[in-house]
């Protein structure tokens, strides 16, 4: 049988030095420090004082943003699974996370007043002072930002939408189409930003696709980022000594049966391009539609060459190859489409 020794807490010290000066009482307790002595220095004048129920700052004066990031997160992950002195348990999410990665189209995180933070459906935890308490029944994930555990930048900024529609930041002008505009395309386009089939799904999962606005601003920025491929795409295959490339052709079979509008299509190789087809439309059933028609064209003998916006911009020259030697290879039509117009 092995046992394992108990590791000693870090000292208050330290403790105090990585959480910059903010601590819980338990941690407090598990050093040592009476209850009674935490009372006497949180008194008017003292040098210390209470930030939230349980929570202190171990300094007098206002605390600084970060300092009020660390007292949210740790009244949320009190009594935790992790027990004392850990962290697990409660991610800051929304605003207040987008403002600890840097975003520019959320206020900075000086002017950050509430802070929401994702925490178990099943723990027992009230809202306190500026802190919101969002639960989830999902398994939390956290990045590490300034040493605070922070929600991943897509669950973030569902759940700042998520707030902004629950307060009706919408309806009052409050949150216009720009600033939720400016804010999706920053998720997808910023340094360490995240893919846009992780965006989708996280305001899937809030159920913010069926907020007209939302929905609006999805659509606006997929359809840019499509077009802006196709433009590439097109200038790619020319590089290649490939022909112009047909736009969105409709493709029918003799008899007038549809069969599908490929994003770009070589009629004389059969060859039909997808860009980012998981991404062309948001509703389910849209998508499904949309995934029938590429499964209609393959039937069919067309080769259909898939393509995604991100690889696009981080592999080009491979995509160039694919598409030439699909070109090369070409289609085997069992049947003639008939090619019309959009």
């Amino acid at each position: 049988m092995s046992y394992r020794i108990p590791q000693q807490p870090v000292s208050l010290e330290e403790l105090a030095r990585r959480q910059q000066n903010v601590v819980t009482a338990s941690q407090l307790r598990a050093r040592g420090v009476p209850a009674r002595m935490v009372s006497e220095h949180c008194r008017s004048g003292g040098p210390w004082q209470r930030l939230l129920p349980r929570v202190y700052l171990l300094q007098d004066g206002a605390p600084t943003p970060e300092q009020r990031m660390w007292a949210a997160l740790l009244y949320a992950a009190q009594n935790g699974p992790a027990g004392d002195g850990a962290r697990e348990g409660a991610v800051i999410t929304g605003a207040a996370a987008l403002a600890l990665y840097g975003f520019v189209s959320v206020p900075r995180l000086p002017a950050v007043h509430g802070v929401e933070v994702l925490v178990p459906r099943q723990r027992r935890l009230r809202d306190a002072g500026q802190v919101r308490i969002r639960r989830t029944g999902r398994v939390l994930e956290a990045r590490s930002v300034h040493g605070l555990a922070v929600a991943p930048v897509a669950r973030a900024v569902a759940d700042a939408i998520s707030e902004w529609a629950e307060q009706g930041a919408f309806e009052s002008g409050r949150v216009g189409p720009g600033l939720l505009r400016a804010l999706l395309r920053e998720a997808l386009e910023r340094e360490g930003g995240c893919p846009a089939a992780e965006l989708l799904a996280e305001l899937a999962e809030a159920q913010l696709l069926a907020v007209p606005r939302v929905r609006a601003a999805v659509d606006e920025l997929l359809a840019a980022r499509r077009e802006a491929a196709f433009a590439e795409l097109t200038a790619l295959a020319a590089e290649r000594g490939l022909p112009v490339p047909l736009p969105g052709p409709e493709l029918r079979m003799r008899g007038g049966t549809y069969i599908a509008v490929p994003d770009l299509y070589w009629p004389e190789a059969a060859v039909a391009v997808e860009v980012d087809s998981e991404l062309r439309c948001v509703s389910e059933g849209e998508a499904a539609w949309v995934r029938g028609g590429q499964h209609r064209m393959e039937y069919l003998g067309v080769r259909v060459v898939y393509i995604g916006s991100a690889r696009l911009a981080a592999e080009r020259d491979a995509v160039g190859g694919e598409l030439a030697e699909a070109y090369g290879i070409g289609g085997e039509n069992v049947v003639e489409l008939v090619v019309t117009g959009r």
